[in-house]
């Protein structure tokens, strides 16, 4: 009976300096958890991106790397200056469905400024219901691109403004048969006399109306720039530290990088499809070289949050399905990576920055609360009373 009685109790000591332990060891780990996310939230939020942790970077990311921040403030063309009358009259044709052959389809059918200044669509709907061959990127901070469109055929926002009326899929139209149809509307005199000081209606007139508008629509002040500079407490732990994972384990900042979060490259992540059903030659289309094949523009994501779906393709519903994408580093073993167009053979060389990550389901929800962030305030766009 003693004997029992002592090995119950030497079983109760025992579980009791067990539990003892782990609970010590539990709330030692919670206070080092805590201790580190006090840290991170001290250094992100100073207000100087010098004191923040190092970024992970791959070597071929170097050259064109900066830090993430604020957005630069808008800078207009000496050839295209800014006036508010330029922008009023630039905004007005926007919205004009009368630059369209068909008369119904305006600049903001596919970029409409309540679904983040894209259409929310895999792809676009145009002249005679036609569907386009790619997803319609925002235009929203487009002021901060170098090159234009996914395959940045352009390399300026009057020269993009001229494409979508004369693609026979999307407007139809033509840029000199619009700007004879503007020309005939006597109340958009007066606003080319107060834009340009006469009341001659040209079509680089109307492109550079245009581009001056589609310069000023930027993003405002989102939660991750009042978070960075000073505003500590406005960051949940889980953003926090989507915001650290963004710049290290997931390697984001490799492409998304600047206030803008897009280093302006071309890259290929492996989504063209090459020899399937969709293929997408991309950058090569413009530049003829076998490289670029596959290769599509990185786009910023501010406001990424509205502007889905996503990739070229819009083929990627959710910011979760691209996260994972990218987790998973998109193995391309059931694609056939290869196709030949005009006798030439093209293969789909996938950048080496698109590789395994291995990221838990925990840390892809935080990567997408911190992205979530970057999106700022809706602001009710008025539309202009379009001239007669």
């Amino acid at each position: 009976m003693k004997s029992a009685i002592s090995w119950i109790l030497v079983l109760f000591l025992t579980v009791s300096v067990l539990n003892n332990c782990l609970n010590n060891s539990v709330k030692r780990d919670i206070r080092e958890k805590t201790a580190f996310m006090d840290k991170l939230r001290t250094l992100y939020s100073s207000g100087n991106s010098s004191k923040w942790p190092k970024p992970v970077l791959d070597p071929e990311s170097l050259s064109t790397f900066s830090e993430i921040g604020h957005l630069p403030e808008i800078s207009f063309p000496p050839e295209n200056p800014y006036s508010a009358e330029k922008e009023l009259l630039g905004k007005t044709l926007f919205f004009d469905p009368r630059l369209s052959k068909s008369e119904q389809i305006a600049c903001a059918s596919c970029h409409d400024p309540e679904l983040g200044w894209c259409d929310n669509r895999t792809s676009s709907f145009g002249h005679n219901r036609q569907l386009g061959v790619r997803n319609a990127m925002s235009i929203i901070n487009a002021t901060y691109a170098k090159d234009l469109f996914w395959d940045g055929r352009v390399r300026s926002l009057e020269e993009q403004s001229q494409k979508p009326i004369e693609d026979q899929k999307e407007m139809s139209g033509h840029m000199d048969l619009a700007t004879g149809k503007i020309a005939g509307i006597k109340g958009y005199h007066i606003l080319f006399e107060k834009a340009f000081g006469d009341k001659t209606v040209t079509k680089d007139r109307i492109s550079k109306a245009i581009a001056t508008f589609e310069r000023t629509v930027r993003s405002s002040a989102s939660k991750f720039d009042k978070f960075i500079d000073g505003k500590a407490d406005l960051y949940t732990d889980d953003e926090l530290m989507g915001l650290h994972l963004f710049r290290t384990k997931a390697q984001c900042m490799n492409c998304h990088n600047s206030g803008y979060f897009s280093n302006n490259t071309f890259e290929n992540v492996g989504t063209s499809l090459l020899g399937e059903k969709g293929e997408d030659l991309g950058r090569y289309l413009i530049t003829k070289n076998m490289g670029d094949a596959g290769k599509f523009r990185v786009p910023g994501l501010r406001e990424v949050s509205r502007t889905g779906p996503y990739f070229h393709n819009g083929s990627m519903a959710t910011l979760q399905e691209v996260i994972e994408f990218y987790s998973k580093g998109n193995p391309e073993y059931s694609q056939k990576r290869q196709t030949i167009h005009e006798g030439i053979l093209l293969k789909s060389e996938k950048s080496g920055m698109v590789r395994m990550l291995e990221l838990s389901g925990k840390e892809i929800e935080q990567i997408e609360a911190f992205l979530k962030t970057l999106s700022s305030k809706v602001e009710r766009v008025t539309i202009p009373e379009l001239p007669k």
